[in-house]
Parts: structure tokens; C-alpha cells; sequence
């Protein structure tokens, strides 16, 4: 069954990018970095969905910046939609939201800490919406098929399965490429987080850290063993970003990371 996002977007047939800010901090900001990234992805013919949160809900700190929240967040998605036509995907952290979500989002996404909430998986299943549930650090691959199944009981078929590394020690990750073929084999597209996978969570102590430099070898290692979307997390300036900065790219490096994982993608295909 093919996943169908948009009347012009089908998963699987080119490289679909889900990309934004962390945070959808400022309408600036996001207007910016979709106006970016827009012509970024049609230079390089790769599909396109705007990702921001309107809440970050699992922040290191009770004092860090959250975001704009629900209503104000979703007002802004929608902004973005109409003033560039694209299709938008935030994250979904309590059942109770999964309706006003849906208004707007044409992606659901589940993240990685809420990957076994069963009312939430639930939820989002019964928007009808394309779902993409991110692994948990503390999940083994094969044991995603039940995070799946909890979204395929309400009769939604539009799953996808999103890589972002295992917990390895304490402030480390460490990205298992074998997880993005166990979990193909499951029989959803397979998505691969770049930034997130080579954050350092709380690295710095009241929030996470991370290594840039690392996401462009890991993006590539993923899209020769195999991916159906690559996730990257994009700011004007990274260094100012509100959420993720140390792990967030830039607008060059990102052209340079999709760039080569679009070759590998071809290759691959």
C-alpha cells in the first residue's frame, strides 16, 4: 500500500525530506528556513514536508524554551502551508491533541520518549493522518511492529518508522544501521533522523548538546543501506536556535548533507 501524503507526494517514489527548525520559534524563522528549503528541494527534485514544533515538551530544563504551544504553534503551520503550498509534520506529545492537529498537520509524529503510549498511538491512528513514530533510544527495532500495530488497529495503514539512535551510556547516542532494515522489513518506509541522531542528550547539563559534524557520514551511511525519508533538523543560525542548536544545520551544510544523500539515494534505487 502505497502512503500517500499529498495528492503530489507519495512515499517512496523520490527522497522525501521532513525539515525545519526544531522549534517554531518565530515566524521569522520559519518562513525563512521553508522559503529555504523549498527551493532547496526543488533544485535537487527531492519531496518536501516543513517539520517545527509548536511545544517541546520533554526539554531538559523546566526553565528552556518550549515554543509558541498549540493553538499559536498550529496558526503558524498553517502559515506556513498556505504561503508556500507545502505539507507540514509536528510532533504530537497527548492524546487530547491529536484532533486540532490533524486540522493542520499532513504528518503526525510520535516522538521517540512516547513510542509505546498506547492511547496515543490510538489517537493519531484515528486522524487517518500518515504517522511517523520515531524509535525509542531504549527500543530494540523488531519490537516497533507493536508500535505499529497500536496505529493499524484503528484501520490507519499510514505508518512510517523513524531511526534516531539508541541510547549508548549516559549523554550519548549511538545510530545501529541494521535497526533501518530490521524495521523496513516490518513493512513500513523507513525515515532516518540525522540531527537528532548525533544529539548529546543533556550533554550540557540543564539541556542537550550535540555533533553537527557527525550528521552528514551518518545521513550518508543511511541512505546506502537504505531510507525512504531523511529528517534534518535546519535553522538559519544554529548557534542562536532556542532548541537543538548544537545538533541543528545551517543552510549551507544542509544543502551539502541532501545533496549526497540524494546520490546515494539514486543509487541505492
Amino acid at each position: 500500500m502505497a502512503i500517500k501524503i499529498t495528492d503530489n507526494i507519495v512515499v517512496g517514489e523520490k527522497l522525501l525530506l521532513l525539515s525545519g527548525p526544531c522549534s517554531a520559534e518565530s515566524e521569522e524563522i520559519c518562513m525563512r528556513t521553508a522559503e529555504f528549503l523549498k527551493g532547496l528541494t526543488e533544485k535537487y527534485d527531492v519531496n518536501y514536508v516543513f517539520k517545527a514544533s509548536f511545544d517541546k515538551a520533554n526539554r531538559s530544563s523546566v526553565d528552556s524554551f518550549r515554543g509558541p504551544g498549540l493553538e499559536e504553534g498550529l496558526k503558524l503551520l498553517q502559515k506556513v502551508k498556505d504561503q508556500f503550498e507545502l505539507p507540514v509534520v509536528t510532533d504530537i506529545h497527548e492524546a487530547s491533541q491529536a484532533t486540532a492537529i490533524a486540522e493542520v498537520a499532513d504528518i503526525i509524529q510520535v516522538p521517540a520518549f512516547l513510542c509505546r503510549q498506547t492511547d496515543l498511538l490510538v489517537a493519531v491512528g484515528k486522524t487517518g493522518k500518515v504517522i511517523n513514530i520515531k524509535k525509542g533510544q531504549f527500543v530494540a527495532p523488531e519490537d516497533m511492529l507493536n508500535a505499529v500495530n497500536k496505529v493499524k488497529s484503528t484501520g490507519n495503514e499510514n505508518v512510517m518508522l523513524c531511526e534516531r539512535g539508541t541510547t549508548f551510556g549516559y549523554h550519548n547516542l549511538v545510530v545501529d544501521m541494521r535497526s533501518l532494515a530490521i524495521m523496513k522489513e516490518l513493512g513500513t518506509p523507513v525515515v532516518f533522523d540525522a540531527t537528532h541522531s548525533v544529539q548529546r542528550p543533556g550533554g550540557l547539563g540543564s539541556c542537550s548538546g550535540g555533533d553537527r559534524e557527525f550528521v552528514a557520514p551518518l545521513a550518508r551511511a543511511a541512505a546506502a543501506v537504505g531510507i525512504d525519508a531523511l529528517f534534518m533538523e535546519v535553522h538559519p543560525n544554529p548557534d542562536e536556535a532556542k532548541c537543538d542548536g548544537p545538533n541543528s544545520l545551517g543552510f549551507k551544510l544542509a544543502e551539502e548533507v541532501l545533496r549526497s544523500v540524494k546520490e546515494i539515494y539514486e543509487l541505492t534505487k
